[in-house]
């Protein structure tokens, strides 16, 4: 089967529907079967106090949020501590670019949390944070990337990428790692044997091309260096941001997106439904549309639930994994870094 290119990407769009899930459904079922991943963890954002100022956030302490807050150390151990009780995996760590602490309050966290729980895979500082410790503290990205190792870190989110077109970033989060700068910093990582996933932000001011455009930067390097684990679309929140979309991009558009990503990052081997920016029931019908992942149980999510997103308090994981197999797909628990645990 011949690579799609950016030309075929666009008439994906235009398919019919129903004709456009079958074919997502069978590049899905070619690399997953049935399999539907998720994994049992916890997100933590320490802190929402931001230097940068994007548009589309509502979870920053700086625009349309006046509750800032940083946890200390103690804060997040105590979390920690719970989350390990019920048997979490994974501690995913992300927050704002907050020029008010150090760089050693970051790196410091993650060393205890390893040092104390060390089965736990920590994942944690997105691209943008990485750019901006760089610049706020005067260090190179290999040297941040090299201390996140040494304290602890496991592997990268995919946030921060938003829409790699540059006049979108301009309009929607300028003064931002650019979209070379991103891609510099997780192909460092990459080199460095280490895994990331990588998102798209998407329903807001982007256009078909935007999005495509996005995919095939993805797909040039992870031809390269093989580094991505997961494509996470997601799907943009309206509510308390300073982009004022008043119409929320459409069920059957946030479906097709999924399809058309299936098919075009034919060398990522997941796609991720993140159910708490496209709710649980279109992340449920985009297993039938090329997802195999649905993220994990989460316990707690502070940034998309500011914008609207009913994430607030996680999911249970029972509920979780009932909702996959009534849906007719096979849950199966996995590691952070797509090792199977159990098949629920």
């Amino acid at each position: 089967m011949k690579r799609v290119n950016f030309e075929d990407a666009m008439r994906l769009y235009d398919m019919d529907f129903f004709e456009l899930g079958l074919l997502a459904d069978a590049k899905r079922q070619e690399l997953h079967g049935k399999k539907t991943y998720f994994n049992i963890n916890r997100h933590i954002n320490p802190t929402n106090i931001c230097a940068d100022i994007c548009k589309f956030c509502a979870y920053s302490a700086t625009r349309k949020n006046p509750n800032e807050y940083t946890m200390s150390h103690e804060d997040i151990l105590q979390i920690v501590k719970e989350m390990d009780k019920r048997e979490a995996k994974e501690v995913h760590i992300v927050s704002a670019h907050n020029p008010n602490v150090s760089l050693d309050w970051y790196l410091k966290i993650f060393k205890k949390i390893k040092e104390q729980y060390p089965h736990l895979h920590i994942k944690a500082l997105t691209a943008a944070e990485v750019d901006f410790l760089s610049r706020h503290h005067g260090y190179t990205y290999d040297e941040i990337l090299d201390m996140m190792l040494e304290n602890g870190v496991d592997s990268m989110p995919g946030g921060g990428a938003e829409i790699f077109d540059e006049k979108v970033r301009d309009y929607i989060c300028k003064g931002k790692v650019t979209s070379d700068q991103w891609f510099e910093i997780h192909r460092k990582w990459h080199e460095r044997g280490k895994k990331s996933n990588v998102t798209m932000l998407f329903g807001h001011v982007e256009s078909r091309e935007n999005r495509i455009d996005h995919m095939m930067r993805i797909r040039e390097l992870q031809d390269l260096t093989g580094g991505f684990n997961s494509f996470i679309p997601l799907v943009y929140q309206t509510k308390n941001n300073y982009l004022n979309i008043e119409i929320p991009i459409t069920a059957n558009e946030i479906i097709k997106t999924m399809a058309v990503s299936r098919l075009v990052l034919d060398n990522v081997p997941n796609l991720k439904a993140y159910w708490v920016t496209s709710t649980i029931n279109l992340a449920l019908l985009s297993q039938e549309f090329g997802a195999n992942d649905l993220d994990g149980t989460i316990e707690k999510e502070s940034i998309n639930s500011a914008a609207g997103a009913k994430s607030a308090d996680g999911m249970d994981v029972e509920e979780f994994t009932s909702l996959i197999k009534n849906s007719g797909f096979i849950p199966v628990e996995r590691d952070s870094l797509y090792n199977e645990i159990k098949i629920w």
